[in-house]
């Protein structure tokens, strides 16, 4: 009793969209449209036109569907529980209308995505061939849901090691790591709930190889990184590829490229969400002060290493600001502390606290260090 009839008797409700709202809510409600057809074998339209008639699904990010903000004013709905939150959204009944409203993009596309999974179909459903619940009818109980902002703020995925299985599939399949087959990957993280990912990078460029990859990833709402060995949104392979031409890959004895590669890569990235990697490790993947460091009169070279990082880090930050225009720590960054940089932490490497530090395991799974309370104590 006084379900909402999201499809039943051959009527399927309407999902509207505002227009002003963000790119990224639109194509998971067309995904939801088609979803109610995967189960009940009759697609839902979506409108970009915002209808006052009852029965239609209105979907919307708070600031950008003035429907809800309208009916917010009024007092019909109560997004206090949501607005001004990192991906939270509610879901509720308004007039007959089922609303889904995002505190942010984020929140109003994983709120769209819950609804897709709580009718029968899988985040998934792609990947994993799981076919959708069947269901001659669907109803929405009365009543309110707020999902609160995510307890762990960057939520995602690396595609390491993707030779040969995922590298031969997505080449065969799509032509490689391009952006149609991240807008694949980018749906299931979102319908997941996750919002973080860095790419394939063995013998792919994300950013270089098909510019339309960093597009999709931000027009989707997804946050891209790098991995501990490609600082500054640059990945190896940019660099391996003109290896001849840029030198090289020393800090001590090639810093004005090195430099300039960085700046490339923050300009590249400056208008996206994406979590810049900071630090540096050895040319692919390798540790610090292999032959680059060899000739240099220092008798320890934990202590060379640790101290040319610090100066990496300090500049890096300095381009940040640079690019951006604006503090360095107005930028969310990561220092990835993998394998011989975790013994320069050890030593006493640190880097500003709003840096949020990444802990790795040894390759074989096993945690190498936990945060203790001073270090949980750290803004990032």
């Amino acid at each position: 009793v006084g379900a909402f009839s999201l499809s039943a008797d051959g009527r399927v409700a309407t999902i509207c969209v505002d227009t002003a709202d963000y790119k990224g809510v639109r194509l998971p409600a067309r995904n939801l449209g088609t979803d109610i057809g995967r189960v009940t074998g009759t697609a839902a339209d979506v409108s970009l036109s915002l209808s006052s008639e009852r029965g239609a699904v209105v979907v919307g990010t708070i600031g950008r569907n003035r429907q809800i903000d309208e009916w917010a004013k009024q007092g019909k709905l109560d997004v206090s529980a949501i607005e001004g939150k990192w991906e939270s959204y509610l879901i509720q009944t308004v007039d007959g209308n089922l609303v889904i409203a995002g505190s942010d993009k984020r929140g109003t596309i994983f709120g769209i995505y819950d609804l897709s999974e709580k009718i029968g179909v899988s985040p998934w459903h792609y990947f994993a061939d799981v076919p959708a619940q069947r269901h001659a009818a669907l109803y929405v109980k009365p009543g309110r849901y707020v999902q609160d902002s995510p307890k762990v703020k960057y939520r995602g995925i690396f595609l390491n090691d993707e030779w040969p299985s995922l590298g031969g599939w997505a080449s065969k399949k799509f032509g490689g790591f391009n952006s149609r087959f991240y807008a694949h990957v980018f749906e299931l993280l979102l319908r997941l709930k996750a919002n973080y990912m860095w790419p394939a990078m063995w013998a792919w460029s994300f950013y270089a190889d098909d510019p339309e990859n960093s597009k999709t990833a931000h027009d989707m709402g997804i946050i891209m990184g790098t991995s501990h060995h490609e600082p500054m949104a640059r990945n190896h392979q940019e660099w391996a590829r003109k290896r001849k031409q840029y030198g090289v890959w020393d800090y001590a004895t090639n810093q004005k490229v090195l430099d300039r590669f960085f700046r490339e890569g923050i300009e590249r990235v400056k208008d996206t969400e994406d979590l810049i990697t900071i630090g540096m490790r050895g040319d692919g993947d390798a540790p610090m002060g292999g032959k680059e460091g060899a000739d240099h009169e220092y008798v320890n070279r934990d202590e060379y290493n640790m101290n040319l990082l610090k100066k990496v880090i300090k500049n890096q930050r300095k381009i940040i600001k640079d690019v951006t225009g604006r503090p360095a720590d107005e930028r969310p960054q990561v220092w990835a502390i993998y394998k011989e940089v975790q013994r320069f932490y050890d030593m006493g490497l640190r880097v500003p606290d709003d840096v949020i530090m990444l802990l790795c395991d040894d390759n074989w799974g096993n945690v190498r260090r936990l945060p203790n309370a001073e270090e949980r104590k750290r803004p990032g």
